[in-house]
């Protein structure tokens, strides 16, 4: 028998079509029967993004979405063989999500950026620098915004993670040499990064604005993916430079923000950002009013390696206020671990239930906002 702390999570859950919200955003009365049949591992499970192999899911990752114990997948170049490929493998994902018990659909997200970040074949085939240089910039990112949108409906996807929002600082630096950022203005960036989100996202797809407070101060080879990074920007360049893109996004609606990895000592020396409640919950959420689903960053990355195991990287990422958690090490078993690690953290109390009721409440608003 489920506890009461229990069915008072489950009811952000449990989110199926039909359903209409209150005015305080609680969801529309469900029985104790259909309450009582989540569990907590179908709980944890709407906090994870799963990642695979090559080509073709794996039978794992399909049991888990009809066990109702995924929020999503991640795709990657290795993923995607052609547009025709991944839809069928979408739509594989979506017939599994069909028969769990969880009616809120999947998120299905990828990398499209443009320029060298692309998992799709296709458009924005422009990189952000490419944008951003342009005499035409502003009618080129809301190009490139409903382009990369439109690629990923195409195919089924729902989520970009994109775009990046970094203001970078040194021609060849970390962002700059990928041609990931638009501007060293933090002001163009504002704007190219809103209308790229408004765009985007009038055609169905989430946008997702990233790294906050911000990569642009990242040498060449300060690369988070790889190893522990700190950025020593002062508390006033942070704010000044590298977050104020953000305001624009959030007014612009986007749906999610991802941080970094990077450490800044100016707001909390002794945590990477994505595992920090001081950036997380006092900078992004309360500071800048943030209120829609923060998604980590890659769980595995070489920044988080004196962090433990992907379920204690997990853990510690939801204490610190990360709604969704992206385990994209092309693993299934790594998915399962964060999960395991959640459910556990939760039936011993180690998290705090109704935080986690929040964070589950707005990745479900989430997904039914792409129905």
């Amino acid at each position: 028998m489920m506890t009461s702390r229990w069915i008072a999570l489950s009811v952000a859950l449990v989110a199926m079509a039909g359903c209409s919200s209150s005015s305080d955003g609680s969801l529309s009365e469900w029985g104790s029967a259909e309450l009582e049949a989540l569990t907590p591992a179908q709980l944890a499970g709407q906090r994870i993004i799963y990642s695979y192999p090559g080509l073709t899911p794996p039978a794992s990752l399909l049991d888990r979405i009809r066990a109702g114990e995924a929020a999503g997948v991640i795709f990657f170049g290795e993923n995607i063989s052609s547009p025709s490929q991944i839809k069928g493998v979408i739509e594989q994902l979506v017939a599994a999500q069909k028969q769990s018990p969880i009616a809120a659909p999947l998120l299905l997200m990828t990398d499209q950026e443009g320029g060298i970040v692309r998992r799709l074949p296709g458009e924005p085939v422009m990189s952000a620098k490419d944008v951003g240089a342009s005499s035409n910039a502003p009618t080129l990112a809301t190009q490139t915004g409903t382009d990369a949108g439109n690629n990923l409906r195409s195919v089924g996807m729902n989520v970009n993670l994109a775009p990046v929002i970094d203001v970078y600082r040194r021609e060849g630096d970390f962002l700059d040499r990928y041609e990931r950022s638009y501007s060293k203005d933090p002001a163009v960036v504002s704007n190219l990064g809103k209308r790229f989100i408004t765009a985007e996202q009038q055609v169905g797809v989430a946008s997702t604005a990233k790294h906050f407070p911000g990569l642009g101060s990242a040498s060449t080879n300060q690369n988070t993916d790889a190893g522990p990074v700190t950025l020593n920007a002062s508390l006033s360049t942070l704010r000044n430079v590298d977050e104020s893109p953000y305001p624009a996004a959030i007014s612009a609606g986007v749906k999610l923000v991802m941080p970094s990895w990077a450490v800044y000592p100016a707001l909390d020396r002794n945590r990477p950002a994505g595992l920090s409640s001081t950036v997380l919950q006092q900078e992004l959420r309360t500071r800048l009013g943030f209120t829609g689903v923060i998604v980590s960053d890659a769980l595995e990355a070489g920044a988080l390696d004196a962090y433990g195991t992907a379920g204690q990287r997990g853990l510690l990422a939801a204490k610190a206020g990360i709604d969704l958690l992206l385990c994209s090490a092309r693993d299934v078993a790594q998915g399962q671990s964060a999960a395991s690690a959640l459910a556990t953290a939760l039936q011993n109390g180690e998290l705090d239930a109704t935080s986690f009721n929040a964070a589950v409440q707005r990745v479900t608003d989430l997904r039914n906002d792409l129905q």
